[in-house]
């Protein structure tokens, strides 16, 4: 009996209709032109690199008080920028000082000479190789962003960032460096159960092996950089630049300074992010009487 090939082509045809009916749309491709920042998105089960269309123009000028912290990240950044050797960055400390804000306003000075950003959320982690393969060949330099990274010991992320860092069987592509910030020195929680682990060898105390494992994540990055709460000067001065920065003179600002502290007071912390905020407040509260003095 012949075959009717016509009707089995149209009848695979009409199986392959369905079939992509319900397949999840194809990821579009990727502008590199589109941003200097992306992050990292999932949709229908495809991690993709999503630009951002309003980059936080933040500049380094507008971070008061942490000289020593913008010194020793510049001059890292500055290495890798110009293709030299760099570290990946591990900024830990008190919240709110400017550790998120000083990566992304380095992302602002350097975006000309080819630095990029790439914004990765802890759950995410998973697929840092995935990610380092997509930029490897691209001629721009690339800072995967984890803000405020923590880990429970079970996460799969704490393996695939100790491997990105560390290097597996192959390496790193040399475009590619991790700034992470996190509250914790050591990036995982600890527990006074561990303190069991220690063991005395001769007149020194040895750390147990959970501890070790916790440690030997941080020790990864090759730069360390602290953070510490503001005294009441310098949250004041803070404060005296971001009320400069709103068109306030120094008048105005002088006399909202007993309320700044009082601000400070009220939230518990005499943080940078603080301050900016009571100058949103402060300035927000008193713009008719600031565009009358300005006229």
């Amino acid at each position: 009996m012949p075959v009717d090939y016509s009707k089995l082509i149209a009848r695979v045809e009409s199986i392959l209709e369905r079939i992509e009916a319900v397949l999840p749309p194809p990821i579009a491709s990727i502008d590199w032109k589109a941003s200097i920042a992306y992050r990292w998105r999932h949709r229908n089960g495809r991690g993709f690199l999503q630009p951002v269309v309003n980059v936080h123009r933040i500049a380094l000028g507008d971070l008061r008080d942490i000289d020593r912290q913008k010194q020793i990240i510049e001059q890292n950044t500055k290495q890798f920028v110009e293709s030299r050797p760099a570290n990946s960055v591990l900024l830990t400390g008190a919240r709110g000082t400017g550790k998120s804000s000083l990566i992304k306003a380095f992302l602002n000075r350097y975006a000309r000479h080819g630095l990029r950003l790439i914004e990765v959320d802890r759950r995410d982690l998973v697929d840092l190789p995935e990610i380092v393969d997509l930029v490897g060949a691209r001629p721009e330099r690339y800072i995967v962003f984890c803000d405020d990274l923590s880990f429970e010991a079970s996460d799969p992320g704490y393996k695939a960032l100790k491997v990105v860092l560390d290097g597996s069987i192959s390496a790193t592509s040399d475009n590619v460096l991790v700034y992470a910030t996190s509250n914790r020195r050591h990036l995982m929680p600890e527990y006074m159960q561990e303190n069991l682990e220690f063991k005395h060898v001769g007149d020194e105390l040895h750390p147990g092996e959970t501890t070790e494992e916790k440690i030997s994540l941080s020790e990864r990055f090759g730069l360390w950089v602290s953070f510490y709460p503001f005294d009441q000067d310098e949250y004041l001065d803070i404060v005296d630049h971001w009320l400069q920065h709103f068109g306030c003179d120094g008048k105005t600002i002088a006399n909202a300074r007993d309320e700044a502290l009082q601000w400070a007071m009220q939230r518990g912390s005499r943080s940078g992010r603080v301050a900016w905020h009571f100058a949103q407040d402060w300035a927000g509260r008193h713009a008719g009487m600031l565009k009358r003095k300005s006229k």
